[in-house]
């Protein structure tokens, strides 16, 4: 804060007002908005700015000398107005709070279904995109911006490769796919050389996407380019439009890559025809990246985002594969084709679990006949000591609750079959009343083909009981720590029995310390 502070101050004369923290998304730098009404009133610089602490000179030195080159040439890009003497804290320019990716949410959220004004922010982003990549071939002395970039001057064949194996053994291996590693490392050596045949000074700007766009007055302009470096041109264009979230249809596709294609004529002749080809083999190399980042982030790290996200770019790579793009690399076809086969295998699991969690969902929502059966039997038996009923979760290695009312009986559930969220540091220190926790174990859905079972026989014990004029009932759910999957069966469970049957349950989730008493109905004492 304090480097933030006499920077400002050095570059404006005043000192800022307030210096708020901005999230950072995905990146390791510092943001932040420093604030100064002083600075307004005399004009020399606005209002506000934005404060930058990064944590690689090597890589504020990049954004730096490219934004300075960028601006120059009147590109929309983020001034930077002052740089620490190490390249460490930067000022810039502040674009506003809008970025190209929240401004389309709505057609983003309708699966694509985007609206005219929309379309329009898309197309004029993409018809921005030429300006940068050509800059090094309208002007020449542009190119000196090559010798800057981080972490290398120009796409290579290193480079491709690193993608090319985090695809393989981030993604393949994870994923359990069997496949002959030499046979496709030969695909992998003819994908780079068809990808690298060009050799144009054009700038690549690497992360073109949506998130990195901000729109000022209503017009894009970009940010985060200091990955930017030497490349072809086609690898932008399949970043932006293949996206995995925008879910943009081909139509739009196609739509875009017009305006895109005309916005590049000014700087270089180039038709339809021979541009899609190119960019498809890009888009294909660009699935494959992906697949890599969310194998590692998903299917690794358990980030349920990315794991949501990898059917999505499966759906990419099927497309790829009906257009043939695949076909010049017969082994990494094959290896796509059971990939696309896995994804239709999972996608009908994931059909049947989501059938499953809506059976369930209706049974406790929608069997209200068999509820008003059950009180109306209550109130003629007009039963002196209303049934209580106790739920506990607990871990097996610490032994099973007792039954305290003496008169034993009841159920003891053990949920050791289930999936256990517990196998995940993310989850460890959670419990099966924490929204992740839930919503680990209802996508996963074993729990909730566990708990259809146990509500029917629950419900016929209660019941019965209630007929009966029993005053007691224990349902104990147990695993291997009694933290996560028992805590979540209790709960649940008793939240039914009460929801249904409107008698007092008692809930006791042991190992956690945690009692409550969901309080009888009034129409149970009538």
């Amino acid at each position: 804060m304090e480097r933030i502070r006499i920077l400002y101050k050095n570059l404006t004369g005043f000192e800022p007002e307030r210096i708020v923290a901005l999230s950072a998304a995905g990146s390791n730098r510092q943001y932040f908005r420093v604030e100064g009404s002083s600075v307004q009133q005399a004009g020399a610089h606005p209002s506000t700015l934005i404060a930058v602490i990064g944590t690689s000179q090597e890589e504020n030195h990049a954004f730096i000398t490219l934004s300075h080159t960028f601006t120059q040439a009147h590109l929309p890009v983020p001034a930077v107005l002052a740089v620490s003497a190490d390249e460490m804290v930067y000022l810039q320019e502040d674009l506003g709070n809008l970025s190209l990716y929240s401004a389309i949410t709505t057609g983003r959220e309708k699966g694509g279904a985007y609206s005219k004004e929309e379309i329009d922010l898309l197309r004029q982003t993409i018809r921005v995109l030429p300006q940068f990549q050509f800059l090094p071939v309208v002007q020449p002395s542009a190119q000196a911006i090559f010798q800057h970039c981080y972490p290398q001057q120009a796409m290579d064949r290193t480079s491709v490769m690193f993608d090319l194996n985090y695809f393989k053994y981030c993604f393949l291996k994870l994923q359990a796919v069997e496949f002959n590693e030499f046979k496709l490392q030969h695909d992998f050596e003819v994908l780079a050389d068809n990808l690298l045949e060009d050799d144009d000074n054009t700038f690549l700007y690497r992360d073109f996407q949506t998130r990195n766009v901000m729109l000022k007055d209503g017009q894009p302009c970009l940010i985060d380019f200091q990955g930017g470096r030497k490349g072809p041109i086609y690898y932008d264009v399949a970043s932006f439009l293949w996206q995995s979230s925008a879910k943009f249809s081909d139509t739009l596709r196609n739509q875009l890559i017009d305006e895109y294609i005309e916005a590049v004529n000014p700087f270089r002749p180039l038709s339809k025809e021979d541009f899609l080809p190119k960019l498809h083999l890009f888009v294909l190399f660009r699935i494959l990246q992906v697949l890599g980042a969310y194998g590692y982030r998903g299917l690794w790290e358990k980030k349920a985002y990315f794991i949501n996200s990898i059917p999505l770019a499966i759906s990419n790579l099927r497309q790829e594969l009906a257009v043939g793009t695949c076909d010049a690399y017969p082994y990494l076809k094959s290896v796509a084709q059971t990939l696309v086969a896995l994804d239709a295998q999972k996608e009908q699991l994931r059909a049947d679990e989501a059938a499953k969690k809506a059976k369930v969902q209706a049974y406790l929502q929608n069997d209200i006949t068999y509820t008003q059966s059950a009180n109306q039997s209550i109130g003629e038996g007009k039963t002196t000591h209303p049934l209580e009923v106790r739920v506990y979760s607990f871990s097996f290695k610490k032994g099973i609750p007792v039954d305290e009312s003496g008169n034993g009986g009841g159920y003891v559930f053990d949920c050791r079959s289930t999936h256990n969220p517990g196998r995940y540091d993310e989850y460890k220190p959670l419990t099966g009343l924490d929204q992740p926790v839930i919503d680990f174990l209802e996508a996963d859905g074993e729990i909730l083909t566990f708990l259809e079972s146990v509500y029917k026989l629950v419900d016929f014990h209660v019941a019965r009981f209630l007929e009966r004029g029993f005053t007691n009932l224990q349902i104990s759910f147990g695993c291997t720590g009694g933290r996560h999957r028992s805590v979540y069966s209790a709960q649940h469970v008793a939240e039914h029995i009460h929801r249904k049957f409107g008698v007092e349950v008692h809930i006791c989730h042991r190992e956690q310390g945690i009692t409550q008493i969901l309080s009888p109905k009034s129409d149970q004492n009538s």
